[in-house]
């Protein structure tokens, strides 16, 4: 497949600016640009997830054993069980609009930063490590001619 079909399908190609093969992502997932990202997301999304689960099962356990105060009616046919569970909708619209205007003024330019701070970080590596002459992720082993400098990941254990 070229990159031309490769663009087509929507995958990652080398000239894809998306394509980094160059991020130290340990580095990345250090950085405080992150831990702040994921602290705020953090903070936003377990309150909205609590209040999500309390107004759902809140309706589910008044709808179980609050039948007659459901079966109130507001006004004709309406009653207070169908306000309740049209405004399930209304709510999840709500969180959904509050969760993309937080992401646009806070996590967006956080996440940007991550990815530059994950870039350059990826990018000293690349320079240190073909500065001594290593791979991505790994060091060289000693061992003379017969072993020829194995390189190995710091996963693996030296041989």
């Amino acid at each position: 497949m070229d990159s031309s079909e490769a663009k087509r399908s929507g995958e990652d190609t080398p000239e894809d600016p998306r394509h980094h093969h160059d991020i130290d992502w340990v580095a990345a997932e250090r950085s405080p640009e992150f831990q702040e990202l994921i602290a705020k997301k953090r903070s936003f999304v377990l309150p909205a997830l609590g209040f999500v689960f309390i107004w759902y099962f809140g309706f589910i356990l008044l709808a179980g054993y609050a039948p007659d105060f459901m079966g109130e009616r507001i006004t004709g046919g309406f009653t207070i069980g169908y306000a309740l569970a049209l405004s399930q909708f209304v709510m999840t619209w709500v969180l959904a609009a509050m969760y993309l205007r937080r992401a646009d003024r806070n996590f967006d330019p956080l996440a940007r930063k991550a990815a530059e701070v994950a870039v350059r970080a990826g990018s000293r590596r690349g320079r240190e490590e073909s500065a001594s002459g290593g791979q991505p992720g790994g060091f060289t082993e000693p061992g003379g001619a017969g072993r020829a400098g194995r390189t190995t990941t710091s996963r693996e254990a030296p041989r």
